[in-house]
This record gives structure tokens, sequence and C-alpha cells, in this order.
């Protein structure tokens, strides 16, 4: 059941949500477990087994975990570990790399007879491998007590305002939050009528990026992305900063509708961005994107693997490895690798260039120029993730060389744009340039109120701001239910 479906909007939300005050506290759980049950099964329900399936292996193991000492609890981690690794690299792998292995062997000259097996990912499976995963590393690292009522624990793994494509929520966090709920403790347990309409603000918002920005882009992106010989530079470069723009506000659109929909019932989820393209550096936008994945692959892989605490060589080889590895978490290909790599290789050259960044810009005066400065340093991390997205978008790495090297080895002629403007529908290219440049100057203020980060208009100015988002849904949203980029992963 998509987000921005009839099915979810006028049914299931208002019904989940209306049930879930009218019963008594001690049923709220079971009731949100079969909803998130039901949710996600509207999408292949056999594969709810997938995920009944990592639920009691994290579930026991968590016990059994807090239990043990020594050795014992680190080989129950480890067996944690590996069935949740397996699970996710069986479904989502297993073609790639039996496709990249006959490759290999063709390649030498020798016959490779191992077929594909045509499996089709289940949804999600990258998020909610992870979330559980976090529960048994944290029970181990004593940071979290184990879970003793396991329909609790599978409600933290389901929860479905952010089942499929999160954010990737800890322990700490949701399930302390369910428990709370459950027992009817905390003011956030109750109705509150200004914290229902904050969340439905924040879903409304979400619902404009989802449908205003995102899926209006996605039709120029297409068009170009998915014709890469046909296109030169003007419409490649346009179609490549739409694409940026379409998946922030894909993502960050289902995180608002999922952040609001938590919100109405009580729930605080992590925030999951904080407007990245505004970032002066690619660390800087790493810590305004997808922001549970980075602190994820953070905490549990770049730490351990020694951070930043080690001699150069090895620090470089940390973030390498960290960016390689969230690639391919994307996806099963190897643009998703190249994606991932090219970000680990702009963090390690800019340490890299820093003291000799430093020197230039102190030499040519900019540093007395602070507000040129940030702008200069926005716009440069804004072309490196722009360039980086190509290879997240194209089909393969084919088109991808094609992209680029139209990109810069073609003219940059008005007559490219022509073709692409008479080859989309009539004003799509310019309703959708003009409403993602109003997006852009919009959402750094909007994002703040939806945050509660600064206050919001209240009263009739207010309640004009938020009917502008609805009025500019109805009329300039792009309806069809199409499915969120991150629900592939």
């Amino acid at each position: 059941m998509l987000f921005n479906s009839f099915e979810f909007i006028c049914i299931f939300f208002p019904l989940v949500t209306g049930l879930y005050f009218v019963l008594p506290h001690r049923w709220r759980w079971l009731l949100l477990l079969v909803a998130s049950c039901w949710f996600y099964m509207t999408f292949v329900p056999v594969y709810i087994l997938i995920l009944a399936f990592t639920i009691l292996v994290d579930y026991f193991a968590g016990l059994w975990i807090e239990r043990s000492e020594g050795r014992r609890r680190k080989l129950l981690l480890t067996a944690s570990i590996v069935a949740n690794v397996g699970v996710l690299a069986f479904f989502k792998y297993f073609n790639f790399l039996n496709e990249s292995i006959a490759a290999l062997v063709r390649g030498l000259g020798f016959n490779y007879g191992v077929p594909d097996l045509g499996i089709l990912l289940p949804i999600g499976l990258s998020f909610h491998t992870f979330q559980s995963l976090s529960y048994t590393i944290e029970v181990y690292r004593g940071h979290q007590q184990a879970e003793r009522r396991p329909g609790i624990f599978a409600l933290y793994v389901m929860f479905y305002p952010q089942l499929v494509a999160g954010p990737i929520e800890r322990p700490a966090n949701l399930l302390n939050q369910i428990n709370s709920r459950t027992e009817g403790t905390g003011m956030r347990a109750r109705f509150d009528a200004d914290r229902v309409i904050e969340g439905l603000k924040q879903m409304l918002w979400g619902f404009f990026k989802k449908l205003v920005i995102a899926d209006r882009c996605a039709v120029v992106v297409d068009q170009v992305y998915n014709a890469p010989d046909h296109y030169g530079a003007l419409s490649i470069a346009l179609a490549t900063y739409l694409f940026a723009v379409q998946i922030y506000c894909d993502f960050s659109g289902y995180t608002d509708i999922a952040l609001g929909a938590a919100r109405v019932m009580g729930f605080n989820l992590m925030v999951n961005f904080r407007t990245p393209y505004l970032s002066r550096n690619i660390s800087e936008f790493w810590s305004r994107w997808h922001i549970s994945l980075s602190s994820w692959f953070r905490d549990y892989l770049y730490i351990p693997l020694g951070g930043n605490r080690v001699v150069k060589w090895r620090w470089y080889y940390n973030l390498l490895v960290v960016f390689l590895v969230s690639g391919l978490w994307h996806g099963a290909d190897w643009t998703y690798v190249i994606w991932g790599g090219l970000h680990g290789s702009y963090l390690i050259l800019a340490i890299v260039f820093a003291p000799l960044l430093a020197r230039i810009t102190k030499g040519i005066g900019l540093d007395a120029l602070p507000k040129a400065k940030r702008w200069l340093n926005i716009f440069i991390t804004v072309q490196l993730a722009s360039f980086a997205w190509i290879f997240f978008r194209a089909a393969n790495i084919h088109d991808a060389s094609t992209l680029i090297h139209r990109l810069f080895g073609t003219a940059a002629t008005l007559d490219d744009l022509r073709a692409l403007y008479k080859e989309l529908p009539r004003g799509m290219l310019d309703v959708t340039v003009l409403l993602t440049l109003l997006f852009m100057a919009m959402d750094p203020v909007v994002d703040a109120w939806v945050k509660r980060e600064k206050a919001a208009p209240r009263g009739l100015w207010g309640t004009m701001a938020y009917a502008a988002l609805l009025v500019g849904i109805l009329l300039f949203g792009y309806f069809g239910a199409t499915s969120f980029i991150y629900f592939q992963f």
C-alpha cells in the first residue's frame, strides 16, 4: 500500500488512527501490529514470512545475548548478524553476484551454467534488516534491555509508518516509545488535538513534495534517462539537476508522511533529512541526507573499523569501505557501488587537499567574504552530489557513461532543449521548472516549520499557508499512486 494511494489516505490511515485512540492502551500495540502486517502484505503477502523469520531470530538472540557472557555472547551476536545479512544477501544480491561471476567466467572463455533465480526483492528489506540488527547490537553492547514480549518486538520492526523506507530507528527511541504507549504512561500516550494537527501538517508537506515536485520531475528525468543517446548536454544537465530534486522530494516526502503519521499517534521518529542541498561540503551533506542510514553506518561499521582514530591511510580505507558498502546497500548493481565510491572519494580528497584549499581561499581573500564562501561551497557540493546521482539513476554503467560523455562531450544548444520541450506533455517542462524553483526557495522555511525548529505562522496566516499547499497539490499534483524510489531498497 502506497502512502499516496486512495486506500491509504481515505481508508487505512483514518481507520487505524481512529481505532488507535478508541482502544484501551493495553490493546493499541496489537492494533498497530495487525495494521502493519496488513500494510506490508498489500505488496507481496508471502514475504511477510521473511520478516517473521528475522523477527524470531533477533527476538531470541536478544534474550540469549542478555543472559550470556564472554565468547557465547559474541557467537550469538554473530549468528544474528549472519542470519539477517544472509537473508538480505540471498534476496537482494544473489542475481547480482551470479551475473557478475557469469560475465567474468564467460570473459575468460569458460561456460557458466548457474541460472538467475528470478527472485523478487521483498520491499524495504534493507531497512527492516538494519533496524532489527541495531536491536541485537545494542543489546550486546549493554545499551538496551532485551524485549520480553515478542509482539512488542515485532511491532518495533514492523511499525507501518517507517516499515518500508525508514527512517531506520534505534530501539532506544522507537521500542521504548512503544512500551510507554502500551502502558499508557506519559502525556504523549493521550489524544492531543494540537499534536494531531501538527502531524497532519507534516504529512501534507510530504504529499506536496511527492505529488507536486518529485512525480513531476520524474516525467522529465525519465524522458532523458531512458534514452541517453537522444539528448545533448543541456537536456542531460537539466534532467540530472531535476533528478537531484526528485530523489530528495520523493524520499524526504515519504519521510515527512511517515513522521507525520507517527506524530498523530504520539510517536516521535528520528529526523532523516535537514535540507541537504544547503550543505557546504560532502561530509555535511551526509549529516543532512538519510541521517538514519548515515548514523547507522557510523555507529556499526565506521567506528568499529577504527573511524578516524587510526593512521591516515587506514582512515581513508575506512571511509571508502563504508561508502562502498553504502552504495551496495542501496542497490545490487555496479552503478550503486560507483555512486558510493564517488562519495567516499570526495571525502578522502577533501581531507587530502584541505590545507591547500585553505591557503587558496585565504590567498584570494575569500575568507573575508564568509557569505560568498558559504554559497560557493554549497554550489560546489551540489555539483558533486548531482554528478554522482547520474550513476544512481542510470539503468546501467553503459547508460551512465553515455550520459557523462554527452554531458561533457556535446555542444550545449537550445535546439536540444527545444526537442525535449516538444517531446514532453504540453507545459510540463515550464511548470516543472517553475515549481521546482519555488520549492527550493520554500523548503528551508517550511522544513523548519514542520520539524518545529522555527515557529510556524499561526491563526489566519498559518491556515492560509497550509491551505496553499493543499490547493497546490490539487492543482499541480501528479496523481497515479506512483511508487517511492527507496521502496526498491
